[in-house]
Order: C-alpha cells, then sequence, then structure tokens
C-alpha cells in the first residue's frame, strides 16, 4: 500500500538557500551567531520548504491513538482503559497537548487508528482504524505486514491532506498504554543496543514492573529474530498502530517538503522507521526535546538529531512538539522581521 512515490519524492532538502539564509542572519540588527540556535532553526526551516522568505505556517499537531496487545503483560501502570478516556479527553479540549497547542495557536488532530474502543461518530475524531489494537507482540507478531502498511498509509494520506490545505508544521502525537514498550523493541532492533539500555519506566512503573518490561521485550526479540535492515518487518512484529501512522506522517510530510517537530521517545522510535526506509527524511526532522525516558537519547544520537529543549518532559501526547513549534514559530519571526543594520541604520562591527 505504501507507494514507493512517496518514499521517491523525498529529495535531500535544499543546500544552495543555506547560504542566501545565513547572509540575510548576518545582516540582522544582532553580533553575528548570537541567535545560536534560532538562527539555525530558520535556515533549517528555509532549506526544507524552499521558501526564502518564509511566513510564519499554519501549525497541526496529529496525535496518534492506538492500543497494545503487550498490554496484557503488566508493562504499563495503568490499564488500557485510559486509550480511549484520554481521547476523549483530547477531544473536549482537556489535555496537556490541547493547552499547549491553544498556547501556540497549533491545531490538533486527534487519529484514532487503533483504539479497542468503538467510538462511532464522536465529533472531531479522525476515524482511521485499522484494527483494534495490536496483537501481543510477546506471542505473535503485533501486526501483518498488510495492517502495517495500511497504517502507514493513513499517516501519509494524512499528511499529504494537511499539505494540501496549507499546513506548513507538522507536530507528531500519540497515546496508547503500552508504547513505549513497543518503542523500547523497535529501539532496541534499529540502534542495535541492549534492551535494557532503551528500556525506562513508561507511565511510572516501579522497579518490579521495569525489571518485567524488560524481560518481556527481550523474550518477544528472542521470539521475532529481526532484522534492523527489514524495516517494514520490524514495525509490523513489535511495533504499533500508532508508531506505523507517525512513520507515515513523517514521510508523507517530508514528500511534500514540510518540516515535521518531533515529540519524545514514540515519535523517536517512529523517526527510526521513517528514516530506515528513507534516510533523507531525517533533515525534515526537529528533534523539540530530550525525553527523560531511557532510551530516547539514544535514539537521537543514532539519528544525528539536536533537542531543542531538555525539560524532563515523559509524557507524549504531542505536548513537547507544541513548544518545539513555537520556537520554530519564533524562528521565523526572527528572520523575517527583525531589521537589518541599513534598514535601522544601526553601526556595524569595526573589528
Amino acid at each position: 500500500m505504501l507507494s514507493h512515490e512517496t518514499i521517491d519524492r523525498i529529495q535531500p532538502i535544499d543546500a544552495r538557500l543555506l547560504a542566501q539564509a545565513q547572509a540575510r542572519l548576518d545582516r540582522l540588527t544582532k553580533p553575528v551567531g548570537s541567535l545560536g540556535r534560532l538562527e539555525e532553526l530558520a535556515v533549517r526551516y528555509v532549506m526544507i520548504t524552499g521558501e526564502i522568505k518564509p511566513k510564519v505556517p499554519r501549525g497541526a499537531v496529529f496525535t496518534f491513538a492506538a492500543d497494545h496487545g503487550v498490554a496484557v503483560e503488566g508493562v504499563s501502570a495503568y490499564p488500557s482503559a485510559v486509550t480511549p478516556q484520554m481521547v476523549l479527553n483530547f477531544l473536549r479540549g482537556g489535555a496537556a497537548v490541547n493547552v499547549l497547542a491553544r498556547h501556540a495557536d497549533i491545531e490538533v488532530r486527534v487519529v484514532d487508528i487503533g483504539v479497542a474502543f468503538d467510538f462511532e461518530a464522536v465529533p472531531g475524531l479522525v476515524h482511521k482504524k485499522v484494527m483494534p489494537g495490536t496483537n501481543n507482540l510477546l506471542r505473535e507478531s503485533a501486526m501483518s505486514p498488510a495492517q502495517a502498511e495500511q497504517a502507514l498509509h493513513v499517516g501519509v494520506e494524512l499528511a499529504t491532506e494537511a499539505a494540501q490545505q496549507g499546513i506548513g508544521l507538522i507536530g507528531t502525537g500519540e497515546m496508547g498504554i503500552g508504547n513505549t514498550t513497543a518503542s523500547s523493541a523497535i529501539a532496541a532492533v534499529m540502534t542495535r543496543r541492549p534492551v535494557y539500555e532503551v528500556t525506562g519506566r513508561g507511565t511510572g512503573i516501579d522497579d518490579a514492573g521495569h525489571a518485567r518490561k524488560i524481560d518481556v521485550i527481550q523474550r518477544a526479540l528472542d521470539l521475532h529474530r529481526l532484522d534492523p535492515t527489514n524495516v517494514m518487518e520490524v514495525l509490523a512484529r513489535v511495533g504499533g498502530l500508532e508508531i506505523a501512522g507517525l512513520t507515515g506522517l513523517m514521510l508523507g510530510a517530508a514528500a511534500a517538503r514540510v518540516p515535521v517537530v518531533l515529540d519524545g521517545f514514540i515519535a523517536g522510535a517512529a523517526a527510526l522507521i521513517a528514516v530506515g526506509l528513507q534516510p533523507h527524511c531525517k533533515d525534515y526532522l526537529i528533534a523539540s526535546h530530550r525525553s527523560v525516558e531511557r532510551g530516547h537519547e539514544t535514539i537521537l544520537n543514532h539519528l544525528g538529531l539536536k533537542p531543542l529543549l531538555d525539560l524532563d518532559l515523559r509524557l507524549g501526547e504531542g505536548t513537547g512538539a507544541c513548544l518545539g513549534m513555537s520556537l520554530v514559530f519564533a524562528a521565523i519571526k526572527m528572520f523575517m522581521e527583525m531589521a537589518t543594520f541599513d534598514e535601522a541604520g544601526v553601526s556595524e562591527r569595526t573589528t
């Protein structure tokens, strides 16, 4: 189902615009480089989009929701019933992602890609359910290859539609009890690191729960014997529906030259899959923050992404992405609205 055309359309970002963007930054009324990573962000946005005079874009964060069969193994501090409960909270505007999105004037689009609950025709929900939660990855493949492809294609379609609607910056979000277990499994395979190095406490499990979680992931990997070069098999066997959706979202956005601001650990796992499928996709990804979830730093280092923030966040939903998107907006405003030395009549440095 995943069109090779989408992957083939993802090209390297336009490095030729680097010099033009940098030249403008260096003419603004400030010492050269004094706004640090805000300057880097502005240049990156120009190179990704091809817009040498960018406007602050419309932003949307996509929060994909799905359940995980592996939750029955006691890998989370919360029951799976929390997934649909939080979806309804998102739709009512009462979650942390809603608050931070309102703060930054960002739209939240909530996607049911695999929740084990029938929402019927709940207003505001994007209905894209592939299956009612994954299978238990400890016992069998989490998804069939076709289901993984279908979930990935959902993300591609949503990103493509968003770009056509004028969305110029996309953030990633997710909700799914058990999804740090699937993400740790992906991280261990794709970064080739030991399971214990990339497995954290998720929703706040105790020491016994953490040990159980590591054991579950290790036994699952022993069962599936995955090859990191067979990326779609990794996704299907130990991934999640929301992770597949986020993967497709990243690929679809990159194909449309729309920057993607990553949230935390779950988004990082999806990014490993997306970049595994198309290495050029990495150039379109902006890491919003470094999560305290163990393994996120390993993912960021593997991808070569430097996070914008380090706030000890570990919530998900798209909270970190909203904060990162607000910094992108700030960088674009700085790039376009600051006066140059000539415009302001300010003297330049003499040495």
